[in-house]
């Protein structure tokens, strides 16, 4: 199933390792390197320019997005209930 992160971009739920809220992960310093590296490797993604509310860690990118990382989950969780 695929999972709509805002503006055009729908990822494949498959390929989801982790769904984090930037507000409270980025408050750790191995957290904000890590994006840091994978925004230099140019591995991250932006969906949105706004305030970014949630990061997903795919498996060949992260992606940036305005979605809350709940609404996020509510939509994969919708997803797998309704099938």
């Amino acid at each position: 199933m695929y999972v709509y992160l805002g503006e055009e971009t729908v990822i494949n739920d498959s390929d989801i390792i982790g769904i984090f809220d930037i507000e409270n992960t980025s408050v750790s310093r191995s957290t904000r390197e890590f994006l840091a590296a994978a925004g230099k490797n140019g591995s991250t993604e932006y969906v949105s320019y706004d305030m970014p509310k949630a990061f997903v860690l795919c498996r060949e990118k992260i992606y940036i997005t305005k979605v809350s990382s709940m609404t996020l989950k509510k939509r994969i969780y919708q997803k797998t209930d309704s099938t």
